[in-house]
Parts: C-alpha cells; sequence; structure tokens
C-alpha cells in the first residue's frame, strides 16, 4: 500500500494544479473582492488572451496595468475585480454599458455576469480586435460600437448600468441621463494623481453619490481614431 502524502504536501500538489486565474482570483479575495460571481468569472478568464506575449508572465499579477497599443492599457485584475463589484452591488444589471472596450478584458468579465454588454470603444483597430476575442470565447451577448464613447450610447439607452474605464475630469452628462431609474454608474473622475472611482446611482428623482477607492486611469478622451 503507498503511503498517503503528508497533508503540506497534498496542499503544495494541489496549489501547483491551480490555474494562473485561479490563483489571481484567491489573491483578490485575500484583497478584499467578496462577490462570489466576480471572483468565480475573474477565476476563470485567462486574462493573458488579452495582452502581446511580451507581458503574458505579468497578465495575472493583481495590482499589473498593462500596455495595448495606442496609449491604452489593460486595467490591473484589482481594479477590474473592485469596479465589477461595485457595478453589480448584489443586483441584476441586465442592460450594461461599457465606455472603453479597450482589449476587452472588462467586456468579457461583464459579458459573463450581465444578461447584454454594450460596448464602445473611439480606437476602431482596438475595437474589432476585441470582437474578434470575444467572438473566438464564445461570447454572443455583447454589441461592440465605434462611438466616442463620452457620449454614450444613445440608440441603445437607457442602461441598467454603465463602467467607464477611463478617466473623466466630472461625470459626463450624456451618461447620467443615459442610466436607467435605480440605475448605477461607475466612473474614474479627476485628474491625474488625484483620480478616486465613483459610484452614482439614479433615483426617481435625483442621483446618490460615493466615492470608493483612489485609482490612476488614462483620460476620458472624446472623437475617434
Amino acid at each position: 500500500m503507498t503511503p498517503r502524502a503528508p497533508l503540506s504536501v497534498r496542499g503544495a500538489q494541489a496549489a501547483t494544479h491551480r490555474s494562473p486565474a485561479q490563483r489571481l482570483a484567491e489573491e483578490l479575495a485575500r484583497q478584499g473582492i467578496s462577490h462570489p460571481d466576480v471572483l468565480r468569472v475573474m477565476g476563470q478568464l485567462e486574462r493573458h488572451r488579452f495582452v502581446d506575449g511580451a507581458f503574458h508572465e505579468r497578465a495575472y499579477e493583481a495590482q499589473s496595468a498593462l500596455p495595448i497599443g495606442f496609449a491604452q492599457t489593460i486595467s490591473q485584475p484589482a481594479v477590474v475585480a473592485l469596479m465589477t463589484q461595485a457595478l453589480l452591488d448584489g443586483k441584476r444589471r441586465a442592460r450594461v454599458l461599457e465606455v472603453g472596450t479597450g482589449s476587452g478584458y472588462q467586456t468579457a468579465v461583464l459579458a459573463q455576469l450581465c444578461e447584454t454588454v454594450f460596448t464602445v470603444e473611439r480606437v476602431r483597430a482596438l475595437s474589432e480586435q476585441a470582437r474578434i476575442r470575444l467572438s473566438s470565447m464564445g461570447l454572443r451577448n455583447v454589441h461592440f460600437g465605434y462611438a466616442d464613447g463620452s457620449l454614450g450610447w444613445l440608440p441603445y439607452a437607457p442602461y441598467d448600468g454603465i463602467l467607464v474605464t477611463a478617466a473623466s475630469a466630472e461625470v459626463p452628462e450624456a451618461l447620467l441621463t443615459q442610466l436607467a431609474p435605480h440605475g448605477r454608474l461607475v466612473i474614474p473622475v479627476g485628474a491625474p494623481g488625484q483620480q478616486v472611482l465613483r459610484v452614482v446611482d439614479r433615483r426617481i428623482t435625483r442621483y446618490s453619490v460615493q466615492d470608493i477607492a483612489q485609482v490612476s486611469f488614462v483620460p476620458l478622451l472624446g472623437g475617434k481614431v
């Protein structure tokens, strides 16, 4: 009879068989992310598919924002998790607008947690790359738009949730008006070095606002390229 390995050894062996994404989710949990569905999705999503091969070794670092070209970055997994958790807030967000498709990583997270995702990107090449990437992953509930995201995406409004992946000096009025009653907007706001992650809830006759974290994002730019 072959003796069983000690518990400590079996635990180490189990750890080596966990995927990089699973280990990332465990780290996110240690950093305070508590939404089980967010952790589940991010523990299954292969982040290295969203970055250049030169950055594959850093793809699963919780605090690593990596370049994706066109002066844009893929956000840190810790920030993606925090923003997604804040957007959901324990509620069903059936129709969600993402402003700033980028690599499509945040889009892929949302697509597995929301019924329909509408995502807009001002850089045509990034939008097309993300469309191809998510299609190859079998995510069919995403509508891609090539547009100025600071204006939202009016034809499909209103939205139960809006998530913005670039920092604005102030909350764009267009996004507020496209938010459905009882909807929630999550957006980085402020000047470089002074940005906060702001959560805006639309009530029937007013908005409520809270800032939940200090963050650092590329600026939200208008126009298309």
